[in-house]
């Protein structure tokens, strides 16, 4: 398999050729960072973790040149530091058990350009070698540019599919936006309770981002948590924690359907729902 970037890269934990690693995932993570996938699609990992029926795959867009630095990282070169992120996402991949760990090495320019497509072509390669009945991605609201730009080609790629090929399930996630405000009955509730160890090991292994001034670790399992208490104002807690996704699944199932509209809809939802509560009480319906 050719990719854009002859410096992408393939790692398979277990050792096992790369075609049969491709083709045993079940379970496919699209992110834009070292990182973002164990930060959003830890459901995935969970899902496969242990497994022989069930792997997970990962996919690095972005070689991680543009990360902020301080302390023991401050004077680390970009080159430097793309081989640091490269090896903590590959370390993560050994500890999660992933089938396959993939390192596009895009810079983000390129992840944000409206016109260069290399992105969504590697990504359609990807997706006809593996064959995902689940892909766990970046959410269309989110606030980051790059996170946009991946989440934009993954779509567009599985768009491009044969539709017996492409995914089950496309579940947009939180990294730069929670979810939380969005329809408690539109939410994709993701439930990983009882995993906290492993999820920590996981957020922990990417020290030149903790060290480089951002407490991921401290604000996923944090946000993770928030979303199991505040979830449900009635009742007990039926999780410790909790992540929540949008499902894009009626985007890829129906290739006409407008993508801003369609996010834009979970927002005029909320508004409405917010304006009723308001105006019920106010008594003005």
């Amino acid at each position: 398999m050719k990719f854009k970037n002859s410096t992408a890269e393939f790692f398979v934990p277990d050792g096992q050729p790369v075609a049969k690693a491709f083709s045993r995932v079940t379970h496919l993570g699209i992110g834009a960072h070292q990182d973002d996938l164990e930060f959003m699609a830890f459901h995935g990992i969970l899902e496969c973790f242990g497994k022989t029926d069930k792997w997970f795959g990962g996919v690095t867009c972005t070689n991680g040149a543009g990360s902020s630095r301080v302390g023991a990282y401050q004077d680390f070169t970009d080159a430097q530091l793309m081989k640091v992120r490269r090896a903590e996402q590959n370390a993560a991949a050994v500890v999660g058990q992933y089938g396959v760990m993939v390192q596009l090495d895009y810079p983000s320019s390129a992840v944000k350009s409206t016109t260069d497509k290399a992105l969504q072509n590697d990504l359609k390669k990807i997706l006809l070698a593996t064959k995902p009945e689940i892909v766990y991605t970046h959410n269309p609201a989110d606030k980051h540019d790059t996170h946009i730009g991946v989440v934009i080609a993954a779509l567009s790629a599985m768009r491009e599919l044969p539709k017996s090929q492409r995914p089950k399930k496309i579940i947009g996630c939180e990294v730069w936006r929670n979810l939380d405000w969005m329809l408690d009955t539109e939410k994709v509730q993701m439930n990983v309770s009882g995993h906290d160890h492993l999820a920590a090991a996981l957020n922990g292994i990417f020290d030149s981002q903790i060290a480089g001034g951002k407490r991921y670790d401290l604000a996923t399992l944090g946000r993770r948590s928030a979303n199991a208490t505040f979830f449900e104002a009635h009742a007990s807690d039926a999780a410790t924690q909790l992540i929540f996704g949008m499902d894009l699944t009626p985007l890829i199932e129906n290739e006409n359907l407008d993508i801003v509209e369609f996010v834009v809809g979970f927002i005029e939802r909320f508004q409405g729902d917010v304006k009723t509560k308001l105006s019920k009480r106010l008594g003005k319906i």
